[in-house]
C-alpha cells in the first residue's frame, strides 16, 4: 500500500488556517477582556447605586420621625433653629 505525501498547497492551507484560527482566537480573548472589565465597572455602579436607594428606603421610612427632619433640614438645608449659632472654619 503506498502513502501518498501532501502536497505544499494542502499544507500551505493548513498553515493558513492556523493562522487564521490563532489570530482569530486572540482577537476574542481580548474583546472577552474588554467585556470582563466593563462588566465590573457595571457592577460598581449597580452597588453604588443599592447602596443610595437603601439610605432613599431609610429616608423615607424615617421620615415622620422628628430628629431625622431636623438632621435634614441642618445637614442638607443649612437651616438654624432659633438662638442657633454656625462656626465656620476658615483656616483651610
Amino acid at each position: 500500500m503506498k502513502l501518498k505525501r501532501s502536497g505544499v498547497l494542502s499544507k500551505l492551507v493548513v498553515l493558513i488556517l492556523l493562522v487564521f484560527t490563532a489570530v482569530t482566537l486572540l482577537n476574542i480573548r481580548s474583546r472577552l477582556q474588554a467585556a470582563e472589565i466593563q462588566l465590573s465597572q457595571y457592577q460598581e455602579a449597580v452597588d453604588q447605586q443599592r447602596e443610595t436607594n437603601a439610605a432613599l428606603a431609610d429616608d423615607i421610612a424615617n421620615s415622620g420621625d422628628p430628629d431625622t427632619v431636623l438632621a435634614v433640614a441642618k445637614d442638607k438645608m443649612g437651616l438654624v433653629e432659633e438662638g442657633e449659632v454656625i462656626f465656620y472654619d476658615t483656616t483651610n
